[in-house]
């Protein structure tokens, strides 16, 4: 059973040197789609790039909410028009992020995460949303937006938030993140969500599991965040990759051509 890597960004440059090599070792433990969300304007055409290069990868374009300073006046309207014309599954990376951002950046951060909830409306595609102390806020402009899909990726909010989010149709992005001694809540969580409401993900380069503190993240390590879920969920790993893969297809449609 193949597994989907929904979150990575493969097109960062940190990968420019062994691109072809970090794709290889994923697919040599079964990691073979990839799902590459933008962050800025001025990546969309290296996402585009990246995943016409690398088989079983797709696309996803946004806005991230901590590249402020990279989203020019207009960029709505162009990134409405860049989805009219380039092939994707999600609108994203989008959100919001209320860590280390000015006070002043919530305006902005808001008319941005608002004007790509319309987007993805308006073309019929699911959202991959960033949520750092930030989860009502997100919750709340989506339920607003009318936003029916999506995953709120690395996700750590509550069990009563995952609750709604789940409501509104979303899924939850679980990756490395749980591996870590501090995350005893969020494997509480994870042990409780409906086998239906979650995907996988690394979000490499960063977000390493405990494991591989301090080193650049890979999508092969997504195989460790399946065994140690398993475990906190009380299935095998056979099960829980079923899971995944009929969770991410679900949401972004069949990211691996032979799964």
């Amino acid at each position: 059973m193949s597994l989907i890597d929904t979150h990575i960004h493969l097109d960062f440059p940190v990968f420019d040197d062994d691109r072809e090599a970090v794709v290889s070792r994923a697919r040599s433990v079964g990691v073979s789609g990839f799902v590459v969300p933008s962050v800025a304007e001025a990546h969309w055409p290296r996402v585009q790039q990246t995943v016409s290069a690398v088989a079983n990868s797709v696309a996803a374009y946004g806005l991230h909410p901590c590249y402020l300073a990279d989203h020019g006046e207009g960029v709505l309207d162009r990134l409405d028009q860049w989805l009219q014309s380039h092939p994707a599954v999600g609108v994203g990376e989008c959100g919001l992020d209320y860590v280390g951002n000015p006070p002043e950046s919530e305006t902005r951060q808001l008319a941005l995460f608002d004007g790509q909830i319309q987007l993805a409306v308006h073309h019929g595609l699911p959202l991959i949303v960033h949520a750092r102390k930030a989860v009502d806020q997100v919750t709340q402009r989506l339920r607003r937006g009318g936003a029916t899909r999506g995953v709120v990726h690395s996700y750590s909010g509550s069990w009563q938030q995952a609750c709604k989010l789940i409501d509104l149709g979303f899924h939850l992005g679980i990756g490395g993140s749980i591996s870590h001694e501090r995350a005893k809540r969020l494997r509480g969580i994870v042990a409780r969500l409906p086998d239906d409401a979650w995907v996988l993900e690394t979000d490499a380069p960063d977000q390493p599991a405990a494991t591989h503190r301090g080193e650049r993240n890979e999508p092969a390590y997504l195989i460790e965040t399946v065994d140690l879920m398993a475990q906190l969920r009380g299935v095998s790993t056979e099960q829980l990759r079923a899971h995944a893969q009929r969770n991410a297809t679900a949401l972004f449609g069949p990211v691996v051509s032979r799964a």
